[in-house]
């Protein structure tokens, strides 16, 4: 944990991902690495690498499974004032790979201790005490967890921390497409900076009016909008409002020989907001988010590859 008091607070999901051993359909992988993941918390491993160690407020099993995420919290250094236990089960994923290192999810996630996060922990002097609340919409997708994230949301604003949202959308994991493009439009509107894909938005009717993608994004709430597009990089657009003033800037990304891309989206937001943090200009914002993300492909599974900040300027040295 850095001296000072973190300027994040990340709150979300922890899960298990099983990485196959092969590339292919689930049906024919015999085995599987058990590894520690759920986006939220991959973002907040991702800022203690980067030397901005955030609180994470999660809610985790009491089951052997729950155990195994605890320790790992324990082993990255991350503070635990906000982690809770209950019974409910672990949620668990299992990835499949296709050969060009890209993935499908099959969750097994029916009440488990997710669902339930439990954010009432989180006080107020916290929250006056931190600039940033970042949240997923993994935990919108289902109750109680839905509603305790827009409680949390609700009072960081009241106390004037900026929200971060990325959707993460995972339309398996609702059970309407209506609820899941309400929610995420409800989410947008209180969202300061969004982190998003083409693909986040493809299962919702929230695509929708004149402009670019990005720019229809602002007029959903967002000040800053900041588009991952795999290989091609990276957009920000930023509205005339945000502390960036009106404009859209490009980072072309980094030649990097990927073996696993779970987790990249998560590492660019890592990036994204230790650069935020640390009041870096749009295109250097890019640039290290894109690093980042980079270099969290080079092993398999969201956590595992997550870089350091010796990492991350060398990458960004050499190209």
């Amino acid at each position: 944990m850095t001296e000072s008091q973190p300027s994040v607070l990340v709150a979300g999901e922890m899960l298990v991902d099983f990485i196959p051993d092969s590339t292919g359909p689930l049906a024919g992988v015999e085995t599987f690495d058990r590894r520690a993941g759920g986006a939220p918390a991959n973002v907040a491993v991702g800022l203690a690498r980067l030397e901005e160690t955030p609180w994470l407020c999660t809610t985790l099993s009491t089951d052997p499974f729950g155990e195994f995420l605890a320790n790992r919290l324990t082993s990255e250094g991350l503070p635990e004032e906000f982690v809770t236990r209950v019974d409910n089960s672990t949620a668990l994923a299992f990835v499949s790979h296709g050969d060009d290192a890209d993935r499908e999810f099959s969750f097994y996630r029916e009440r488990t201790a997710d669902t339930v996060l439990q954010t009432d922990v989180v006080d107020t002097a916290t929250l006056s005490a931190v600039d940033w609340l970042v949240v997923g919409g993994v935990t919108l997708s289902a109750e109680p967890s839905r509603s305790a994230t827009f409680e949390l949301v609700e009072r960081a604003q009241t106390a004037g921390c900026r929200i971060v949202f990325d959707p993460n959308t995972r339309p398996e994991l609702w059970a309407e497409s209506d609820d899941m493009t309400l929610t995420l439009e409800r989410m947008l509107r209180r969202t300061d900076v969004l982190k998003a894909t083409h693909e986040d938005f493809e299962p919702t009717a929230i695509d929708a009016g004149g402009g670019g993608f990005a720019e229809r994004l602002l007029q959903k709430g967002p000040e800053i909008v900041l588009l991952t597009e795999g290989t091609a990089g990276a957009r920000a657009v930023a509205g005339s409002e945000s502390a960036w003033g009106d404009g859209e800037w490009h980072h072309a990304g980094y030649e990097i020989d990927a073996v696993d891309t779970t987790g990249a989206g998560d590492a660019f937001l890592a990036g994204a907001i230790a650069a935020l943090v640390e009041g870096r200009e749009p295109s250097e914002t890019l640039a290290l988010a894109n690093a980042v993300a980079a270099l969290a492909t080079t092993e398999g599974g969201a956590m595992t590859a997550l870089p350091d900040r010796a990492a991350v300027d060398r990458l960004m040295e050499e190209q």
